[in-house]
């Protein structure tokens, strides 16, 4: 696993994820690009979803379908991944990302007629917990899919 959100997921251990993948001593512009190219599957694989089921249904079933296609389409990822959280050092509990793919992109997904700013947050608050810089909000209840899709990047202060 990926050793930037290795500290914060509960039960990760080493550097490298399932498919061999490390990113230690690449460029940021190598992991960048990764993350668009993780970013664009995960949008392809939502929009397909969301052709087959349409909108109206509950986030867990999109989320659900999300992970076969996801599968089906040879993508890694991991689902309601547990985040240990911490408050001035101290451990406060933990959060549950809906979806990391490939290790580096956070996916949030949503089944609201429009996303809100406090939506964004808590994508961006997930970035920041598992130290990773791109994420992708979802929602399903719209009519067209590319209207419910946000990407968040996340660059933490230098």
């Amino acid at each position: 696993m990926n050793r930037r959100i290795a500290e914060g997921v509960e039960g990760a251990e080493g550097t490298e994820d399932e498919a061999g993948v490390w990113d230690g001593g690449r460029s940021a512009d190598a992991a960048a690009e990764d993350a668009r190219e993780v970013t664009r599957g995960v949008i392809g694989a939502a929009i397909e979803v969301h052709r087959v089921l349409g909108p109206g249904f509950l986030e867990s079933v999109y989320e659900e379908a999300l992970a076969v296609e996801l599968s089906l389409r040879g993508v890694p990822f991991r689902r309601q991944v547990p985040v240990a959280m911490h408050y001035k050092g101290r451990p406060i509990g933990q959060a549950r990302l809906d979806l990391i793919v490939a290790y580096r992109v956070v996916v949030e997904l949503k089944a609201v007629e429009q996303l809100a700013p406090v939506h964004v947050s808590q994508v961006v608050s997930y970035l920041k917990a598992t130290r990773l810089r791109h994420g992708l909000l979802i929602t399903f209840n719209v009519p067209v899919l590319r209207l419910g899709i946000k990407r968040v990047v996340h660059t933490p202060p230098s």
